[in-house]
Order: structure tokens, then sequence, then C-alpha cells
């Protein structure tokens, strides 16, 4: 299976969350929000701020060694959270589904939303804003950096016209 790459703006990411946001704020009052950490950490900030809860938690989990998956290990659990109930989990991706299902596992009562979902993962969520390819690797904004690219006459051969 090929591996394509979609990269994820500021803007956009801020968008998604706007548009999540909007979505989730019908069924609140939420009692607080348990970010998935690292990639649940700002998109559970934006959200935070437009639904105007306070309680921000987070849940530390590693299943990822750069593009490897591997078993998910929690580092850190959301000792405010409780049960979930009340709460909103926050993810900016859910791929295969392993990492939500472990965090759902912890807080049976939480509602999960993410931003971007792929099929293997989408049965683990309950709201997301866009679905993407499986083979689809995520560049978010906190992984790239912009870097300046030589104007094509620049990289013009010698003697080419």
């Amino acid at each position: 299976m090929a591996i394509s790459y979609a990269t994820v703006t500021w803007d956009q990411l801020h968008r998604d969350a706007r548009q999540l946001a909007a979505s989730l704020m019908p069924l609140g009052p939420w009692t607080g929000i348990v970010a998935i950490t690292r990639g649940g950490l700002i998109p559970a900030a934006i959200i935070g701020r437009e639904l105007d809860c306070r309680l921000i938690e987070s849940i530390s989990v590693v299943s990822y060694d750069e593009e490897t998956h591997g078993a998910p290990r929690v580092l850190k659990s959301p000792a405010a959270a409780g049960d979930g109930d009340g709460f909103l989990i926050i993810d900016d991706l859910v791929d295969s589904g392993v990492t939500a299902q472990l965090v759902r596992s912890i807080l049976p009562k939480a509602y999960f939303a993410c931003l971007y979902a792929k099929p293997a993962g989408r049965p683990a969520t309950d709201m997301f804003v866009v679905e993407v390819p499986q083979e689809t690797w995520i560049l978010f904004p906190w992984d790239t950096a912009p870097l300046f690219v030589p104007p094509l006459a620049r990289s013009r051969p010698e003697g080419a016209v």
C-alpha cells in the first residue's frame, strides 16, 4: 500500500476545530475536556475556548515511534475526568482506532470527537470533521516548518535556455 502525505496548515486546523466545536455545542454543556496528548492538545484548547469549557485534562498515550505503530501505553491518566461522564475526549486524528479504544475503555462515559478520522478508526469515534484515506499520513503544523524555496530561474542548469 502506497503512503501519501497531506499537510494541514494552522489555519485549516483552526477552522476544523471550530467546526467540530460548533457541532459539539448543542450536545453540551460539557463538564470538561480530555485531550489525548500530544496531538489533541491544540484542538482541545481551541474547542475549550469555543465551548467556554475551562476544565481541560489530558491523557498521555504512546503508540507511535515515528511512523511505526506499537502497542499503546498510558503514561498519564486523566484523574479529573473520573469515568468520563460529561467529558469530551478530543484528539487530532483517529488512525487505527487502537489509542481511541484504549482511552474509551478508561473513560467509558465520555464522548469521543476528533478532527480527522481514517476508515479503520472511524468506528471508535462519536464525531469527526474530515475523513481521510487510510494510507494518508497527515502532516500537522507542529510536524512541519516553512522553508525557503528558490525561484525556478535559479535552479536552471548552466547553459540551459
